[in-house]
């Protein structure tokens, strides 16, 4: 009796499991998502990719070329740029530029963000690195100053107001978002260095990120800030309100002294 009561209690239990992994394989979707979402995810990227090429052709071939590959003394071959170049460029305001010899300088950009995201698309179906993904408050502020000064300091000041080097002009840093630093970062436009992963980390991009944050409404634990416009201006400020009080408190006292 025992051995067809077991063999029958087996093949319940198989029959359950059966049925169970059957439904939960119909039940939950893979983990990389739905193949139908997936799938409407890349036809929508084709697509604005199709949208960006058409773009591209009509403003930026000029300069670039039709295939992007780049014309000699007016645009750079944009083969593995990446989305990450044409992302900063576009979204800056710093591309298209009005001559091949300027200075490309922050501006309101020149198309609306449909089609800035179809221009990144194709730029960045050319291969390349895709834009990077910034967390200011992973970092760390300390190391941001200490990095910041080390590295950007010396063209774009400690409170990166921005400056003058030689044959360029340093931006002031107050407008960009942690993005547009990080990619600016990683690209090095006109004659700013590029640091690679390698001199930076994704995480000392954090940090510098949330230190540029920082400056844009730092506390002026000395009191008056002037607009942070530097010691020696603001020490000149200091002199002149000095000489003037100092001129009416003299005024006072000869007042009352009388002739």
């Amino acid at each position: 009796m025992r051995s067809p009561l077991l063999a029958l209690a087996a093949a319940a239990c198989a029959t359950l499991a059966l049925l169970q992994f059957a439904g939960a394989g119909e039940g939950s979707p893979p983990r990389g998502g739905s193949p139908a979402r997936a799938g409407a995810a890349a036809s929508a990227t084709s697509s604005e990719a199709a949208a960006g090429h058409a773009l591209f052709v009509s403003s930026c071939a000029a300069c670039h070329g039709l295939d992007a590959n780049g014309i000699y003394g007016r645009g750079p071959d944009l083969h593995g740029v990446g989305a990450l170049a044409a992302d900063f460029y576009l979204q800056t305001g710093r591309m298209p530029l009005p001559s091949p010899r300027a200075q490309p300088l922050r501006a309101t950009p020149a198309l609306p963000q449909a089609q800035i995201r179809a221009l990144v698309a194709y730029v960045a179906s050319l291969g390349g690195p895709p834009v990077p993904v910034v967390q200011p408050r992973r970092g760390s502020l300390a190391r941001g100053q200490q990095l910041f000064a080390l590295d950007c300091a010396g063209c774009h000041t400690i409170q990166g107001q921005g400056g003058i080097v030689t044959g360029a002009i340093a931006p002031s840093l107050g407008p960009a978002t942690p993005t547009q630093l990080a990619e600016a970062i990683r690209i090095g436009p006109y004659v700013m260095p590029r640091f690679s992963s390698g001199e930076l980390s994704d995480s000392d991009v954090d940090s510098i990120a949330r230190y540029v944050q920082s400056t844009n409404h730092p506390e002026d634990r000395g009191g008056w800030g002037i607009g942070r416009i530097g010691p020696i201006p603001e020490g000149m400020v200091a002199w002149l309100l000095a000489i003037f009080a100092l001129l009416l408190i003299v005024r006072l006292i000869g007042e009352r002294a009388g002739p």
